[in-house]
């Protein structure tokens, strides 16, 4: 079976998103790499990336799932509001961890959909995190 895995991408601030996924998710990182560690001849693919930035991160967030990034700056990038094409989708064990993660990535973002139970049998909600990017969050009661 295939598993599925999220790569974000940052515009400088990687590091500092997934010091905050570290927080949220209480988990380490896999892997986090940057880009003076790259072999020179690879490094003109970046040419607006410096020494400090994260050329790839890993953090592994349950057993099936690794939330993963990097710094990729373009300036040239004509979208800047990328985040409202995509949402990153947590179903969790529980209400409580539910509260937990949609508190946790809500603040000093924005509530989009605030986490109570829906219509469709889940307790969900729909947040946007201080660095841009989409999260739902959701613990399904038939599972219980």
């Amino acid at each position: 079976m295939a598993i599925v895995n999220t790569y974000l991408y940052f515009n400088g601030n990687c590091e500092k998103a997934f010091e905050f996924y570290k927080s949220v998710f209480k988990k380490d990182y896999k892997f986090m790499g940057r880009y003076k560690d790259v072999p020179e001849v690879a490094r003109q693919n970046f040419p607006n990336c410096e020494d400090e930035h994260i050329m790839h991160i890993g953090l592994p967030i349950s057993d099936e799932t690794i939330l993963m990034g990097a710094d990729i700056i373009d300036d040239s990038r004509k979208e800047k509001n990328a985040s409202k094409f995509f949402s990153l989708y947590i179903s969790t064990e529980s209400k409580e961890e539910a509260d937990r993660l949609f508190n946790s990535l809500s603040k000093e973002g924005e509530i989009k959909l605030p986490i109570s139970d829906q219509f469709w049998g889940s307790y969900y909600g729909i947040c946007m995190d201080k660095f841009g990017v989409n999260w739902k969050i959701s613990f399904a009661f038939e599972n219980n």
